[in-house]
C-alpha cells in the first residue's frame, strides 16, 4: 500500500488568463486529495471514493474516450492520457478522499487528477516529470471531462512550495517563486454556492477570447493569444469586436498587467498596493468577465468592511470562494467577522478556511520507493 496526496489551490491574482497564454499567481494550499493505492497483478483499476457510493472498475486496455458524466472520468482520463504518452501502467485498487471542497473554486479536480497520476506512475516505476504530469492532467480534463481549463491548476498542484506563491507564465511555463510575508495569512471564504467548470459559462468565455484573437489578428498579425495584446492595441482596435467580446478581452489584457504588477508589489513588500490590485481584479471579473455572483460580491464587501488587505473571487467563478489577505494576528477575528458579515448580507452560512501555502504532490508512505521527480 502506498499513499499520495496533491493540494488544492487558491489563486492570489491572474484569473482566466491561463488559457490566454497569460500570467497567474497561484498558491498550493494545505487541503489535499489523498490516494491510497494497492497494486494489483492485472491491468484493472478500481476506484473508491469517500464521497461516492459507486466503485467504478476500468480496464487499462479499454479506457474508452470522451466524458461519461461520472466523477471517475477524472481518473479514467488521466490513466488514458498517461498510457497514450507511452507509460504502461499497472492495475491498482485506489481509495480516494479529499478535504478540498468540490465546486468551490479551489481546484478539487486538479488535486484529484495530479494525485491519481502521480500514484499510477509511481506504481509503474516511472520517474515522474512534474511538468509532464501537469500537462497530461490538463489534457485529460479537456478530453474526458469536457472542461477546457488552462494549465494553472495542474501546474501548481505539481510544483507548489510551502510559504511561497508562484508567478507562472502559462505560455512558456517559466515559473518564479515569490515568498509570502510570514506575518500575512490567507483566509478563504466559501460562499457555499457551487459551480461546475464544465458548464457552458466557462467554455463560452474561452470561446469569446478566441473570437477576440481572431478578429484582432486581422489587424495585429503578430498575435497568437490575448497575451500578445497591449491595452493600447485593444483600445485602438475595439471597433472590430462586439461589445461583449471587447469586455472579455479587456479583462484578460488588464489582468495580465495586474498580475505582473502584483508580483512586483509582493517582492517589494508593498501589501497595500497588492490589495488594491486584488480589488481591481475582482471588479474586472465582476463587470467585464461576468463570472462573479451576488454571493461572491457580498463576501468581498464583507472582507473589505472587516479589514482585509485585499479580497477577490478566486477560481473559475459562478460561485465558489474568495481569497483574502489579512494580517496573521487578525486572522481569527477576521474569519469570525467575515462569516457574520456574509451571513447578514445573504442569509447563507459560509465556511471559512485559514490556509497555509503548501508543497505540491508528494508520496506520504514508503519514501524509499518514491519515484524521483524533477523537484528532487
Amino acid at each position: 500500500m502506498r499513499v499520495y496526496r496533491a493540494p488544492g489551490r487558491i489563486n492570489l491574482i491572474g484569473e482566466h488568463t491561463d488559457y490566454n497564454d497569460g500570467f497567474v499567481m497561484p498558491v498550493a494550499i494545505d487541503r489535499h486529495t489523498t490516494v491510497t493505492a494497492r497494486p494489483r497483478g492485472d491491468r484493472v483499476l478500481t476506484v473508491a471514493s469517500t464521497a461516492f457510493s459507486h466503485t467504478p472498475e476500468m480496464r487499462l486496455d479499454d479506457l474508452g474516450a470522451g466524458p461519461s458524466g461520472s466523477w471517475s472520468d477524472y481518473v479514467r482520463g488521466v490513466a488514458a492520457v498517461l498510457e497514450r504518452r507511452g507509460h504502461r501502467l499497472h492495475g491498482a485498487d485506489l481509495e480516494i478522499e479529499s478535504d478540498v471542497p468540490a465546486g468551490a473554486g479551489l481546484s478539487s479536480s486538479a488535486s484529484l487528477e495530479v494525485s491519481t497520476g502521480y500514484a499510477l506512475l509511481d506504481l509503474a516505476g516511472v520517474p515522474v516529470d512534474l511538468t509532464e504530469l501537469a500537462l497530461a492532467c490538463q489534457e485529460a480534463e479537456h478530453e474526458f471531462v469536457g472542461a477546457r481549463v488552462g494549465i494553472m491548476d495542474q501546474f501548481i498542484a505539481c510544483h507548489g512550495r510551502a510559504g511561497q506563491a508562484l508567478l507562472l507564465d502559462t505560455r512558456t511555463l517559466a515559473a518564479t517563486f515569490v515568498p509570502l510575508p510570514p506575518d500575512v495569512a490567507i483566509v478563504v471564504g466559501n460562499t457555499m454556492t457551487k459551480h461546475t467548470l464544465a458548464t457552458d459559462g466557462y467554455n463560452e468565455r474561452r470561446a469569446d477570447c478566441e473570437a477576440g484573437v481572431r478578429a484582432l489578428a486581422v489587424r495585429l498579425a503578430r498575435i497568437r493569444a490575448l497575451r500578445d495584446v497591449s491595452f493600447a492595441d485593444l483600445e485602438a482596435n475595439a471597433d472590430v469586436l462586439s461589445e461583449r467580446v471587447y469586455r472579455r478581452c479587456r479583462h484578460v489584457v488588464t489582468e495580465n498587467a495586474r498580475t505582473l504588477s502584483a508580483a512586483e508589489a509582493l517582492r517589494e513588500g508593498d501589501l497595500a498596493r497588492f490589495g488594491v490590485l486584488m480589488g481591481a481584479s475582482h471588479a474586472s471579473l465582476r463587470d467585464d468577465y461576468e463570472v462573479s455572483t451576488p454571493e461572491l460580491d457580498a463576501m468581498v464587501e464583507a472582507a473589505k468592511e472587516h479589514g482585509a488587505i485585499g479580497a477577490r473571487m478566486t477560481g473559475g467563478g459562478f460561485g465558489g470562494c474568495t481569497v483574502n489577505l489579512v494580517k496573521a494576528v487578525d486572522a481569527a477575528r477576521f474569519a469570525r467577522d467575515l462569516a457574520q458579515g456574509y451571513e447578514a448580507r445573504t442569509g447563507r452560512t459560509p465556511e471559512i478556511y485559514s490556509c497555509r501555502a503548501a508543497n505540491g504532490v508528494e508520496a506520504l508512505s514508503d519514501p524509499a520507493m518514491r519515484a524521483p521527480t524533477s523537484r528532487d
